[in-house]
C-alpha cells in the first residue's frame, strides 16, 4: 500500500484538569502528559471556518506510552513519533496511507490534518472529553472511547487475509461473531447464513469446535466470503486484541480481522 507523508506542526497542550493530577506553585498540573498518553482519543468533529463537521466511524487519535503515534484522519490511518512533556506534545513527520475513499471522508480528513497542523492548539478536558482549538478557533472534538472485551461484544468482521495480504469484505457482507462468556460458544452471522460452535478462550488462542449453520445460499461474493470465515472453524486459533480491533489467525495463516461496533453500527 503506498503511503506518503504527513507533517504536523507542534501542538502545545495547556495543563488537562485530572483528579489524580498534581499541581505546580503556579496553579498548574503535572499530570496532563500522563492523562494525554496511552488513551484512544475518538474524532466526534471538526469545527472550522465556523462549520463544523461530524468525523467519519472510526477517526481517532493516540499516542502512547513510548512516544508513537497513530491514529486514523477519516479515512486514511497515520503512524510515526510523537513528544509529550507536561505542557505540550510535538509531532514530527508522519506516515499516512495513501487511500482514496468517498468524498466526505476525504474532506473531513483534509479539514482535520489542516487543524491539527495550525500550529499550537489549546487543550481543554473535562472527563471522558478533550477539545483542541487552535488560535483562529477552530476546533477538534475527542472523547475517550474506551477498550472492547472480547466476550460479550458483537465483533464485525470487516477483512479475511493470508499469505501477507488482506482484503475487504463486499459492502453488502456484514459478519459479526459474538463469543458468549456464560456459554463458551461463539455465535453470529457469517454474513449470509447463521453460525454457532463451541469456543474455548485460553492463553491468547481460541479453540473453535465444529460450526452449526443454517443452509440459506446467497450471491458468490458472500457465499465465498462465508467459505473463508468457515475456515476458522474447527480448530485453534490465535487471537490479538488492540483497542476495538481484533484479529483472529489460524494454524495456517489464514486471518480475520473485526472491530467492535460503534454507537451507530
Amino acid at each position: 500500500m503506498n503511503t506518503h507523508r504527513l507533517t504536523l506542526a507542534a501542538l502545545t497542550v495547556l495543563p488537562l484538569v485530572v483528579s489524580c493530577g498534581a499541581e505546580k506553585a503556579d496553579g498548574s498540573s503535572v499530570g496532563a502528559a500522563a492523562s494525554v498518553k496511552g488513551v484512544h482519543w475518538s474524532v466526534d468533529s471538526v469545527t472550522a471556518d465556523g462549520r463544523t463537521s461530524e468525523a467519519p466511524s472510526g477517526a481517532y487519535l493516540r499516542i502512547d506510552e513510548d512516544g508513537g503515534t497513530s491514529g486514523d484522519l477519516g479515512c486514511n490511518s497515520f503512524g510515526g513519533k510523537a513528544s509529550v512533556t507536561a505542557d505540550h506534545v510535538s509531532f514530527g513527520s508522519l506516515e499516512s496511507t495513501g487511500m482514496a475513499c468517498e468524498k466526505t471522508p476525504m474532506a473531513f480528513e483534509r479539514k482535520l490534518s489542516a487543524t491539527l497542523g495550525a500550529g499550537p492548539l489549546a487543550l481543554d478536558g473535562s472527563g471522558d472529553r478533550l477539545t483542541l482549538t487552535t488560535g483562529d478557533g477552530d476546533r477538534v472534538r475527542l472523547t475517550k472511547e474506551p477498550d472492547a472485551p472480547l466476550r460479550g461484544t458483537a465483533w464485525k468482521v470487516t477483512a479475511l487475509g493470508g499469505d501477507g495480504t488482506s482484503t475487504a469484505l463486499p459492502a453488502e457482507a456484514d459478519p459479526r461473531l459474538t463469543f458468549d462468556p456464560r456459554t463458551d460458544k461463539v455465535s453470529g452471522s457469517l454474513g449470509c447464513n447463521k453460525v454457532t460452535a463451541k469456543a474455548t478462550v485460553r492463553d491468547g488462542h481460541i479453540t473453535l469446535g465444529r460450526p452449526s449453520t443454517t443452509r440459506m445460499m446467497c450471491d458468490t461474493s458472500l457465499m465465498k466470503a462465508e467459505k473463508a470465515l468457515l475456515r476458522l472453524f474447527d480448530g485453534t486459533v490465535g487471537y490479538r486484541l488492540d483497542h476495538r480491533s481484533l484479529t483472529l489467525t489460524s494454524e495456517n495463516g489464514e486471518t480475520a480481522h473485526a472491530v467492535a461496533p460503534s454507537g451507530t453500527d
